[in-house]
């Protein structure tokens, strides 16, 4: 019934050793949210930056309320949008979601 001395002092506890192994699952945890989750919304957020800052006149656009339209006019928070004929909208940068046929450069 009573465990021989020898057999209670061999369970003594692990020290440092064991406190970083229950640790280990939690850093774990994290290192598969960062590559699985958080580093690719990151890649998402800075195409979507290099989008909306090579935005140029009569580029055809999709917002994100779901209006198509041509650019008309840039400015540094706003771009107007052409919807139809003579009808103009100005629309927030960020909004812009897609970009469907981009303009040729002019030549110098």
């Amino acid at each position: 019934m009573f465990a021989t001395p020898a057999f209670a002092q061999a369970a003594a506890p692990g020290g440092a050793a064991s406190s970083l192994i229950s640790f280990a699952p939690i850093v774990l945890i994290f290192l598969i949210m960062y590559f699985l989750m958080i580093r690719p919304q990151q890649k998402k957020v800075k195409e979507h930056r290099a989008m909306i800052e090579a935005l140029r006149r009569g580029d055809q656009v999709v917002t994100a309320g779901g209006l198509i339209g041509k650019v008309v006019k840039v400015s540094d928070t706003e771009v107007e949008v052409e919807l139809a004929p003579n009808v103009k909208v100005r629309v927030v940068r960020s909004t812009i979601t897609q970009v469907l046929s981009k303009t040729v450069p002019a030549e110098a």
